[in-house]
């Protein structure tokens, strides 16, 4: 049997999955984006030596880069003008962001084996690599890593390149996105300069970033019209918004939320930071007057943790399933038991309800042991319910209990019953539901009963 090499193997599914997944074309969105760029990224560091004599270390980038200065002939015009396009990105300040910039460069042009059969065919960059450790002095191992490349060759990557600021620091994108402002006087931003990035603090009232809300506080203002403010010193950015008065304005911003609505990981630390020179500071997830609109969001530990009302619990029975949470949520609303605020904390094996004042827990529930969670759809769209199972010591029967919260806002409360959603064990709910598939993502059902409509996302 021929030696594996556990790297391969594992791009080897990364792959399977790439094309399970992504339909016809794979972009920033797929789950498996990201598993797949670290494992070419790993392989190519694979067995590469340190120089003994360099005060700066060695990564594939600069083999990469060594390629055009080791042959300058005809066949290297693709390579060259990726290593040229990736050289020439001002967001970039490291050989790993410069790197990792490449390796999606290659995949979005279908690069990635040119890279590499070059790399073969240069003898004194090919050196540099440990023939004892090295995939690409291998033989045994180089032949199925390069049947890899040309499979993702023949696949689409529709990769966002302008998403590369944090590519220094971590293979995780944030969530980028480009507002067109109109020509005004004064676009009434108030920034900070941290680490080489440039935040908003606050926004002017009544000025044109305050009406439009295409910003929030703690966002990073990525670039403005085209221009770069990565590394940027202090005052840099009004300096380019002083050149484009009245003239039209492209932000591109980088929001501190990443997709999964935690706090982007690179910007946490930087965050903590702003927040000890500015206590002042609000980090929410829209702009809004603070005077007026109390925070329905603060931050905990890198976490978003929701400021909601527990409006009480209730034992249900021996079922907990999806049919019966809305009678449930039904039979605690009749309790009209006084409400109390709350800060919901959805952390990784369980979720807590602590109470604001005296910072006392009320319940933690932990993710086993919820069986269905949804939205009460009337009369008030903003209260949700889950279903806990309580043991009692002294009765071995299965019995259920109803916690219902009520949420700020409609979109508020969505987000809560979807996180808490895709946090059910898989296992539980199969056996609840009886369901024959696994394998399924989570997605949201909708069922009707006598009493009306309510959403729920439970596994499909």
């Amino acid at each position: 049997m021929a030696p594996r090499d556990p790297l391969v193997s594992a791009l080897k599914v990364c792959l399977l999955n790439l094309q399970c997944d992504c339909g016809q074309t794979v972009t920033d969105s797929n789950p498996h984006l990201t598993s797949c760029c670290q494992l070419l990224e790993l392989l190519l560091r694979k067995g590469l030596q340190q120089p003994v004599l360099s005060l700066v270390p060695r990564d594939y980038w600069q083999c990469f880069e060594q390629l055009l200065r080791q042959d300058s002939c005809d066949r290297l015009c693709t390579v060259a003008w990726a290593v040229e396009q990736t050289k020439a990105c001002r967001k970039l300040l490291s050989a790993q962001g410069r790197g990792r910039y490449l390796l999606r460069l290659a995949l979005r042009r279908k690069l990635l084996p040119q890279f590499v059969t070059h790399l073969l065919h240069t003898p004194r960059v090919l050196e540099w690599y440990s023939p004892a450790f090295s995939i690409l002095r291998n033989e045994e191992f180089l032949e199925p890593f390069m049947s890899l490349l040309l499979v993702l060759s023949h696949m689409e990557f529709d990769l966002d390149m302008e998403n590369c600021s944090f590519l220094d620091e971590s293979w995780l994108l944030p969530v980028c996105e480009t507002y067109e402002v109109v020509p005004c006087r004064q676009v009434g931003m108030v920034l900070s300069y941290l680490s080489g990035r440039v935040f908003l603090l606050d926004l002017i009232s009544g000025s044109q970033a305050h009406v439009d809300k295409f910003i929030c506080r703690g966002d990073v203002i990525d670039e403005i019209n085209g221009t770069s403010l990565r590394n940027s010193k202090n005052g840099q950015a009004g300096v380019v918004l002083s050149r484009l008065k009245g003239c039209p304005l492209s932000i591109r911003v980088v929001r501190w939320r990443a997709r999964d609505g935690t706090v982007y990981r690179p910007l946490i630390k930087m965050l903590r930071t702003l927040r000890i020179e500015n206590p002042w500071l609000q980090v929410c997830p829209a702009p809004s007057d603070q005077r007026t609109s109390p925070p329905t969001q603060c931050l905990k530990e890198g976490r978003i943790v929701y400021i909601v009302q527990f409006l009480g619990a209730k034992n249900i029975g021996m079922f907990g399933t999806k049919e019966v949470l809305q009678h449930a949520i039904s039979h605690v609303l009749q309790e009209n038991l006084p409400s109390k605020e709350v800060l919901l904390d959805l952390q990784e094996t369980h979720l807590t309800c602590t109470e604001s004042s005296s910072k006392l827990t009320l319940c933690e529930y932990h993710y086993p042991d919820i069986s269905c969670v949804g939205r009460y759809m009337k009369p008030d769209y903003t209260i949700l319910g889950f279903c806990v199972v309580n043991r009692p010591p002294e009765t071995p029967t299965t019995r259920f209990s109803c916690a219902v919260l009520k949420a700020a806002s409609i979109k508020e409360c969505e987000e809560i019953v979807c996180r808490t959603g895709k946090t059910i064990p898989a296992w539980f709910t199969y056996t609840v539901l009886k369901l024959k598939c696994i394998n399924f993502l989570l997605q949201p059902l909708v069922s009707s009963t006598q009493s009306g409509l309510y959403e729920m996302y439970m596994c499909k």
